[in-house]
C-alpha cells in the first residue's frame, strides 16, 4: 500500500478536465458533419429543381411551335446545370470520404484508449477483489496516529474519485465508439447513394450530349430544307408571274391592236366583280392550313404566300370560283399540280397543290364547275388546296372575296 503513488490534486483535475472536453469535441464534430450533408443536400435539390424546371420548358417547348435553335439553347442550359450537379455531387463524396477518414481515425483513437483504459479498470476491479470488501476499514483503523487517519482517509478518497473517472471515461468511450460507428455507416451509405447519383448524373449528361448534337444536326438539315424550299417557292412564283404576266401582256397588246382591226372583239370584263367580295363561294370547304401575307417559320426563316392553304379530304373536288377561260394546266414545283384560270379584265384564280385535273388548257369552263382534286404537294402540310386571287396580276388575299362559312 505505501509503495502506490498517491494522485496529486493537479493530475486528478487535469484528467477529469481532458474527460470532460473530450466529450465537446466529438459531439461538435457530428453535428458539423450532419450540417455539411444537411447543406449538400439543399445544393442538390436545389440544382435538380432547376434542372427539372428546365425539363418542364422542355416539354413545353416540344408541345408548341417554335424554333430548334430554342430547344438546342434549353438542351445546352440542361447540359449546363447537369454538369454542375455533378460537380456537386463529386465535392459531396469528396467531403464525405475526408469525413469517413476523420470519423476512422477518431474511431482508431478512441477504440485504442478504451483498450488501454479497460485494462486498467480490469486490473483495480481485480484488486479491490482480492483486497476484499472491509479493506478500507482496515486501512484506515490500522493508522497510527490521526494525522495518518487522515491522510489515509484523504488518499482512499481520491483513489474513490479516480475509480468512478475511469469507470466513467470507458462508458463515454464505449459510447462514442457506437456513435463514430453509427456515423460511418451513415457516410458509408451517403456515399454510395452518391457515387449511384453520380453514375446517374454522368449518364443523363451524355444522353444530353447526344441529344444535343442530333438537335443541331436537325436543326442544320431543317434550315437547308427550308432554304431549298423557299428558293424552289421564289422561282416558282416567279415561273407562275411569267404565265399570268404573258398572258396579261397578250391581252394588252390585243386589246390596243384592236381599233387598228377591222371587226376586233374588245376586252372581255372579268367574271369576278366587286360585288363579288365576300360572296364567292369556297373552291373547296375545309380550313386554313396557312394565310395569305408573310409567314414566319419555325426555324426562324419566312415564307410569303400568294395565297391561302385549304385543308381537305385527298380527292375531295375542286371547283372555280368564277367561269372563265383554263390558261394554264401545269406542274409548278412546290405548287404541285396547278391550273389557272382567267377570268377577263385581268383578273386570275389559281388552284395549287392538286392531285387530279379535269380540264385542259384553253377550255372554257363555268362557275362552280370541277377543275380537279385535293391532293398533297408538301407532306408537312398533308392534303390542301393551294388558292390565289389575281386582280390585274398581283395577288390578293383570297379570304376577302370568299363568303363566309357556315
Amino acid at each position: 500500500m505505501h509503495g502506490r503513488p498517491t494522485p496529486t490534486w493537479r493530475s486528478v483535475a487535469l484528467a477529469v478536465v481532458v474527460m470532460l472536453l473530450a466529450l465537446p469535441a466529438a459531439v461538435q464534430a457530428q453535428t458539423a458533419t450532419d450540417a455539411r450533408l444537411r447543406q449538400q443536400r439543399a445544393d442538390l435539390d436545389r440544382l435538380r429543381n432547376e434542372r427539372g424546371a428546365l425539363e418542364k420548358r422542355m416539354s413545353d417547348l416540344r408541345g408548341s411551335v417554335t424554333t430548334l435553335a430554342e430547344e438546342v439553347r434549353v438542351i445546352d442550359r440542361q447540359a449546363v446545370a447537369t454538369a454542375r450537379l455533378v460537380k456537386a455531387l463529386d465535392d459531396q463524396l469528396q467531403m464525405i470520404t475526408t469525413d469517413v477518414d476523420s470519423a476512422t481515425r477518431h474511431v482508431e483513437r478512441s477504440e485504442h484508449e478504451l483498450v488501454v483504459k479497460r485494462a486498467t479498470l480490469r486490473r483495480r476491479v481485480r484488486d479491490i477483489y482480492k483486497r476484499g470488501p472491509t479493506y478500507h476499514v482496515q486501512a484506515l483503523l490500522s493508522a497510527q496516529s490521526f494525522g495518518e487517519l487522515i491522510a489515509r482517509y484523504k488518499y482512499l478518497h481520491e483513489l474513490a474519485r479516480h475509480d468512478r473517472a475511469l469507470v466513467q471515461r470507458v462508458e463515454k468511450l464505449r459510447n462514442d465508439v457506437a456513435s463514430q460507428r453509427d456515423l460511418l455507416v451513415r457516410l458509408q451509405l451517403q456515399i454510395e447513394t452518391s457515387r449511384l447519383d453520380k453514375q446517374a448524373e454522368e449518364e443523363r449528361l451524355r444522353s444530353l450530349e447526344q441529344q444535343q448534337k442530333a438537335s443541331l444536326a436537325d436543326a442544320r438539315r431543317a434550315t437547308a430544307r427550308t432554304e431549298t424550299r423557299l428558293e424552289q417557292l421564289r422561282r416558282d412564283e416567279a415561273r407562275m408571274s411569267r404565265v399570268i404576266g404573258d398572258a396579261i401582256e397578250a391581252d394588252r397588246r390585243r386589246v390596243a391592236a384592236a381599233p387598228a382591226t377591222r371587226g376586233a372583239a374588245p376586252r372581255a370584263p372579268s367574271s369576278i366583280r366587286t360585288s363579288d367580295l365576300g360572296r364567292l363561294d369556297w373552291p373547296v370547304e375545309g380550313t386554313f392550313v396557312y394565310d395569305f401575307g408573310r409567314e414566319r417559320k419555325a426555324n426562324n426563316t419566312a415564307v410569303r404566300w400568294n395565297g391561302v392553304g385549304i385543308a381537305a379530304a385527298q380527292g375531295t373536288p375542286v371547283r372555280a370560283v368564277a367561269g372563265g377561260t383554263v390558261l394554264e394546266v401545269a406542274r409548278f414545283g412546290t405548287y404541285g399540280q396547278t391550273v389557272i384560270v382567267e377570268h377577263g379584265g385581268g383578273d386570275y384564280s389559281v388552284y395549287g397543290s392538286l392531285a387530279s385535273t379535269s380540264v385542259t388548257k384553253g377550255s372554257s369552263i363555268a362557275k362552280g364547275q370541277a377543275i380537279g382534286t385535293v391532293g398533297m404537294s408538301d407532306p408537312d402540310m398533308g392534303p390542301h388546296l393551294h388558292f390565289e386571287i389575281r386582280k390585274g396580276g398581283p395577288a390578293v388575299d383570297p379570304k376577302q372575296w370568299l363568303r363566309a362559312q357556315r
